[in-house]
């Protein structure tokens, strides 16, 4: 029987040189070499990019979580630095390993954060900011997340996993001492038993717990088999702690009908104070304590659904939304000072914003062009935090896509994190493209123009496509789109029907429909591409991961005007899919009217394997071997049809990489990269072919 080898495992051949060249904080070595002005891969190492923007009370100082690449250990790396506001002079935060999750003390001269030494868990660790002292208040088990400070400074409030018992079915042998035996039988019984990014779920439920700001003991608040989830907020008294969490009986089966409860620190007793189904979260006192606000929504189990902003009496009673009219998803929530309204970020139109909400509803945007979405493709982000005295830190992006968030301060940006880098690049310029589809919707679209393009010159195009699909791409930098345009290609990206900051209404035009009229918004895209005069009709190629692999996919297997296809992580099959995926519960809910035995042809009928018999496009297939959201079987069940049916195929695996961690290792991210242009490059036929 002929063996064939399944996966083309991308071991850079090139990371001495990205040694050599990078601009991380690892040892350089000289070169009497000119180096490439073009954007590489071995320039993922020196990228930076500001996040999580902390300002402290009095608004005096920022501290952020900044994230570098280090080429030695081929991660990203986080470190928090500090910002004067007045004059932006910035100094990091002295310390080994990563750190993150900063949170200031209410007097603001403490720092609470988390960090984690190389091979060591993540702890919490608190600074005092004059004298410089540091302190690890913690020696946990696991990392604590969503941080907290009592209103007195007294206390931390976190989250974190407690173990569990493991279900048990009968027993092996009794082993004999000294005796190698195989590891003991594996018994799962959850609903939800692998998480994507976390591997198969260790038995156990996230808690509540409150720990001495200078050390000592922690106390858990909550117990139960039910996980809580932050942010946490102390009532003003300190003597309560909101927070969210689903405690249905079925919740295993009811993933989405979280609720907000009131622990009472004293005694542990847990008051409800939302009921309704559908997501209930992010919770946060007003700064009197007489009012709470969260997020939610009424589940109608859409496949797009905002969260929006509410506020209720400190007892639940009272609830009132405040952004109803406004059909976008909010995001983050903080009071004002004042406490007569609320600060919110939430896409619009591609371009994420910060804005006050009063408790009439009434909002006044007080920022936009927030970015820091991550690297690799033009996803919208950002994140913000607001003093006391209204002044806004948040990271954006005023390149126009050409740079990594920074940081910025009310309207001054304070950071300018890859300039070094960037001084000795030529980047590929990011700009608008108009596009109408054909019922005269308007896409939104954007192009990435080679750094060396000449205008009125028409050179190949990859479509790239987003995922989701209810997510939305913006101006934004992205690594991946560089370096395409560094090979000579020109990038299209879009916001197709079914992408979010539009409105519900356009993002539920593929509600139990996707996919569907989404392939007529990019083939549109492509057509307006051409029409400019850039796109080289005898030479398009397209990509996308995740939703955009299951529209790559969907589209060679509906005409064949690309020259080649690269569909990373897709699902191709959504019968399989649907129960093998980490949250099996998700796609026959969302995504489809019954389950795959009740009406399989429904499944079917917008699986990309049922096109599979129209593909002629030598396609490329990409999944991470340790994906569990689009899980590896879709990938390789697509790989093999395509040999089957004798159509030019390659399955990439990228080793150890889950589908949220699909470009989190640099090398790979290169790679990957690398080989989808070795990909398209053998089936280019332009004068430009390298």
């Amino acid at each position: 029987m002929l063996r064939q080898t399944l996966a083309i495992l991308l071991l850079s051949a090139s990371l001495p040189a990205m040694a050599q060249t990078s601009a991380a904080p690892a040892p350089v070595a000289a070169t009497t070499e000119q180096p490439s002005r073009l954007f590489t891969g071995s320039d993922l190492f020196g990228l930076e990019m500001a996040d999580s923007p902390q300002i402290s009370p009095d608004g005096t100082r920022v501290a952020y979580v900044r994230k570098s690449g280090d080429v030695m250990a081929d991660k990203m790396r986080s470190a928090i630095w500090l910002v004067d506001v007045k004059t932006g002079e910035q100094v990091p935060l002295v310390g080994s390993g990563s750190q993150f999750s900063p949170v200031w003390s209410p007097d603001g001269k403490r720092l609470a954060y988390v960090g984690a030494e190389d091979g060591g868990s993540p702890q919490l660790y608190v600074r005092w900011l004059d004298s410089g002292a540091t302190a690890r208040i913690t020696g946990l088990p696991d990392s604590p997340s969503s941080l907290a400070w009592s209103p007195d400074g007294k206390q931390i409030a976190y989250v974190m996993r407690v173990p569990g018992e493991a279900t048990k079915f009968g027993s092996a042998p009794a082993k004999p001492e000294g005796a190698k035996w195989a590891e003991p039988l594996e018994v799962i019984d959850r609903v939800t038993y692998r998480a994507d990014g976390g591997g198969y779920i260790q038995p156990g439920f996230d808690q509540a717990f409150v720990v001495a700001a200078d050390g000592g003991a922690p106390r858990q608040l909550t117990y139960g088999k039910f996980d809580v989830s932050g942010p946490l907020s102390f009532s003003p008294d300190g003597r309560t702690l909101v927070l969210s969490s689903n405690r249905r009986a079925d919740w295993e089966r009811e993933p989405n009908d979280s609720e907000v409860f009131a622990v009472d620190l004293a005694s542990g007793a847990l008051t409800q104070l939302t009921k309704r189904y559908g997501p209930d979260q992010n919770a946060v006192f007003s700064p009197d304590g007489g009012k709470i606000a969260f997020l939610g929504f009424d589940d109608t189990h859409r496949s797009y659904q905002p969260s929006e902003l509410y506020v209720m009496d400190r007892d639940g009673k009272n609830v009132r939304a405040l952004t109803a009219s406004l059909d976008r998803s909010i995001e983050d929530v903080q009071w004002a000072a004042d406490g007569r309204s609320v600060y919110v970020s939430y896409d619009d139109k591609a371009v994420r914003k910060v804005a006050r909400v009063d408790l009439a509803g009434k909002l006044t945007v007080l920022a936009e062009g927030l970015a820091g979405g991550g690297l690799d493709r033009p996803y919208t982000g950002g994140s913000f935090s607001v003093s006391r005295g209204g002044v806004i830190a948040w990271t954006g992006d005023a390149s126009g896509g050409l740079r990594p968030a920074d940081l910025f301060i009310g309207k001054r940006q304070v950071t300018r994190l890859n300039e070094t880098l960037m001084a000795g690049k030529t980047i590929g310029k990011v700009e608008p493209l108009d596009v109408t589809a054909k019922d005269g919707r308007k896409i939104g679209a954007w192009l990435v123009l080679p750094p060396s393009y000449q205008p009125d010159k028409r050179v190949p195009l990859i479509l790239e496509i987003h995922g989701g699909p209810h997510s939305a791409y913006g101006q934004v930098f992205s690594s991946d789109d560089q370096l395409y345009a560094a090979h000579g290609y020109a990038v299209l990206f879009t916001n197709p029907r079914g992408s979010t900051s539009y409105g519900s209404e356009f993002a539920n035009t593929i509600d139990k429909n996707y996919p569907s009229d989404d392939y007529g918004d990019l083939m549109s895209a492509v057509d307006a591409a051409i029409a400019k005069g850039v796109a080289d009709p005898d030479n398009l190629f397209v990509t996308g991961g995740s939703g955009g692999g299951v529209l790559t996919s969907w589209i060679v297997g509906k005409t064949d005007r690309f020259k080649a296809a690269a569909a990373q992580k897709p699902v191709i099959n959504w019968i399989s899919e649907a129960l093998t995926m980490d949250g099996t519960g998700f796609t026959s809910r969302y995504w489809f009217r019954k389950q795959p035995w009740e009406d399989p042809m429904s499944y079917w009928n917008r699986s990309p394997l049922s096109l599979v018999g129209n593909v002629k496009t030598p396609t490329m297939v990409v999944v991470g071997s340790e994906d569990y959201r689009t899980p590896v079987s879709e990938s390789e069940q697509y790989y093999a049809a395509l040999q089957i049916r004798g159509v030019p195929t390659a399955l990439v695996k990228v080793p150890g990489a889950s589908h949220g961690g699909f470009t989190a290792r640099p090398s790979q991210s290169a790679a990957k990269a690398s080989a989808i242009l070795a990909w398209f490059d053998k089936y280019r036929t332009d004068a430009g072919k390298q």
